[in-house]
């Protein structure tokens, strides 16, 4: 069943307008661990997220979060963890809501997945995002524990998704998926939490 744009946005914020943080998880691109069609050199590198086509490009999540009107970058940190290489707090202009996202280095890309399904479980977030290439093209994962009593929404932005079943059985409840090959520009995650 199609639903207008109007109504789908409207679904969005219910299911995400309750207060609590959001996390954003971001597998950077990286021709040289990941599976995914050849990208230009400048924006491939797993290991720099300043130039990452998922990260520092133009539409990349930090550039874009950095330049939009409704979110301010209150906090930074380099090399978190030797699979997170940043992570940066946004906090919305006009409300109080938190937003934490987190570069995973290319070549850790099954962590960054398990990270998601682990903030899922936790239940802690009003929603939790993944962006990147579909690692589950690539890898098999055991299923994600089931510990929240919570249902925190999700997101996943990636080229066709299979985290629906995972979703659910980590206790989230799924509201933004991809059913097919896209171009991954934040612009989506970020006009999602703008409804």
């Amino acid at each position: 069943m199609k639903f207008p744009l109007t109504i789908l946005f409207l679904i969005i914020f219910m299911l995400v307008s309750e207060a609590g943080p959001r996390t954003i998880v971001v597998a950077l691109c990286d021709n040289d661990s990941q599976r995914i069609a050849p990208v230009s050199v400048r924006i491939r590198d797993g290991k720099k997220p300043a130039g990452n086509h998922y990260w520092g490009c133009f539409d990349g999540f930090a550039s874009f979060f950095k330049r939009s009107e409704k979110w301010k970058l209150i906090k930074a940190e380099q090399e978190v963890s030797p699979g997170i290489l940043v992570r940066q707090q946004f906090k919305y202009a006009s409300a109080d809501l938190l937003l934490t996202a987190s570069a995973h280095r290319g070549s850790a890309i099954e962590t960054c997945t398990k990270n998601f399904e682990a903030a899922l479980a936790q239940g802690n977030d009003a929603l939790v995002a993944y962006l990147g290439h579909n690692g589950l093209m690539d890898f098999k994962l055991p299923a994600p524990a089931k510990a929240s009593i919570r249902r925190p929404a999700a997101v996943v932005l990636c080229c066709k998704s299979y985290f629906r079943d995972r979703i659910e059985t980590a206790g989230g409840h799924p509201i933004l998926l991809t059913d097919q090959l896209i171009y991954l520009g934040s612009f989506l995650l970020h006009d999602a939490l703008e409804t």
